[in-house]
């Protein structure tokens, strides 16, 4: 029995950006060759600095953006292959939980319209119906039934992600893609969104594609974790796997990028030079020129996928037998 509910195989993802001010373009490679799985009721994370293709790589599953190349299975049905007509029926159980709670809602909307809107276009609901849905939705994530009647500038930041909850949830969807969901909270109010997702997760059993930098959040929050650099997973396990036992380089590098106090005396890897244009893609192992323990074929050969263990797996030389 099939237990995924989503998995992308060899997908790319390239885009043209403009040049600057010498004018013309030049092609972004934003995903490349990426192969993910993601289990019914986990939350799967995505790790990797700003720049890596985490958000591409969402909106490519969301379908906003348009691949050159693989496959995205939903269900075992390929959304690539879907027509316009087929995609509206699929979307409703795929929803996205966007960075910006300001930005993402519509200032001139109230917040029950916000909600209603996407119950009008994709069920032919009753008004009562639509309603009940509505305050049960909003009841769900912890806002009172008095909040459907105001504006989104009536709220803080923490009451409008959870607007933006609601509004994910309130097509009972089986896949939420949350892309940085609290990176632009403060810090007290994003121990009550990451909570709420906690919670719903646990209680609704849904399936969460979770994009952030915060390593804090996704030890908390996830199930399992993918580390994303240059448009590829170069490492994914659970979360013990990754914390825990950490094989990339690069992986290491991540995490000992966070403060440790009880530890200051260990080991650490520090990254060499910036992160590589993706217009420019190293060749080899893309993570080579910023590597400490680089060797010659690194530089010359793309490395495959090493299974450390049942659940964990590197793309990396060092762990060849």
């Amino acid at each position: 029995m099939n237990n995924s509910l989503v998995e992308v195989k060899n997908l790319y993802v390239d885009y043209k950006a403009d040049k600057g001010v010498f004018g013309g373009t030049q092609l972004i490679h934003a995903v490349n060759g990426v192969n993910l799985e993601i289990k019914k009721g986990e939350i799967l994370a995505i790790a990797g600095e700003s720049g890596c293709g985490k958000s591409t790589l969402a909106k490519a599953i969301m379908r906003l953006e348009n691949p050159i190349k693989g496959e995205i299975l939903f269900d075992n049905q390929d959304l690539l292959k879907m027509s316009r007509q087929e995609l509206k029926k699929i979307r409703k159980n795929i929803q996205m939980i966007f960075q910006n709670p300001y930005a993402s809602l519509d200032p001139k909307m109230k917040i029950y319209d916000t909600l209603k809107e996407p119950l009008k276009i994709n069920t032919d609901l009753s008004e009562d119906e639509i309603r009940k849905i509505i305050e049960d939705t909003a009841c769900k994530v912890g806002l009172d039934k008095e909040c459907l009647s105001l504006y989104p500038h009536e709220f803080s930041g923490g009451q409008r992600q959870r607007i933006a909850i609601a509004r994910a949830l309130v097509l009972n969807p089986k896949f939420v893609l949350a892309d940085e969901p609290v990176s632009a909270l403060d810090v007290s109010i994003q121990a009550q969104i990451i909570n709420l997702l906690k919670e719903l997760k646990e209680n609704y059993n849904l399936t969460f594609l979770l994009i952030t930098h915060d390593l804090s959040v996704i030890k908390y929050l996830a199930d399992r974790v993918a580390i994303m650099y240059l448009g590829d997973i170069v490492e994914i396990g659970t979360v013990e796997d990754i914390f825990n036992n950490p094989k990339h380089p690069y992986t290491k590098a991540l995490l000992n990028a966070v403060p440790d106090i009880q530890n200051e005396k260990k080991e650490k890897i520090l990254l060499q030079g910036e992160l590589p244009s993706p217009a420019n893609l190293p060749s080899g192992c893309k993570f080579h020129t910023r590597c400490p323990y680089v060797m010659q074929k690194c530089k010359e050969s793309i490395p495959c996928n090493i299974n450390i263990s049942e659940t964990h797996y590197t793309k990396c030389f060092l762990y060849e037998n």
